[in-house]
């Protein structure tokens, strides 16, 4: 896995981006929050624009927050990545930081939940 270059303060959260042939995994661990999301939705729109890339996965297993600033840059990548004829899956296993959110909100339904 290789670190992406963006503004993102590494004591609160960790996002590392592995490309396959598969595709392209974006691994995010920490808090997700209105410090924190600018530079998630920054690392998401980068590699949904890659050129190479038809699939993006973002691994949120280790993420212990996530507030509406994180749901809304988790939207926008969808988005972009719907406008750009890709898709965005992710995977959140049980963790209740995520899956709550997701469900509250009703994205639970519009996102592609890998597990």
């Amino acid at each position: 896995m290789t670190a992406l270059n963006v503004d993102i303060d590494p004591t609160r959260i960790d996002v590392r981006a592995a490309t396959s042939s598969a595709g392209c995994t974006v691994s995010v661990s920490g808090e997700v929050d209105s410090a924190t999301a600018p530079g998630l939705r920054g690392c998401l729109l980068e590699v949904v624009q890659r050129p190479d890339t038809t699939t993006v996965e973002v691994d949120l297993r280790g993420v212990t927050f996530l507030d509406s600033a994180g749901l809304s840059a988790l939207a926008t990548a969808h988005r972009a990545a719907v406008a750009a004829g890709r898709e965005l899956r992710v995977r959140c296993g049980t963790t209740r930081a995520v899956v709550r959110p997701l469900k509250i909100t009703g994205l639970w339904d519009v996102f592609t939940v890998v597990d």
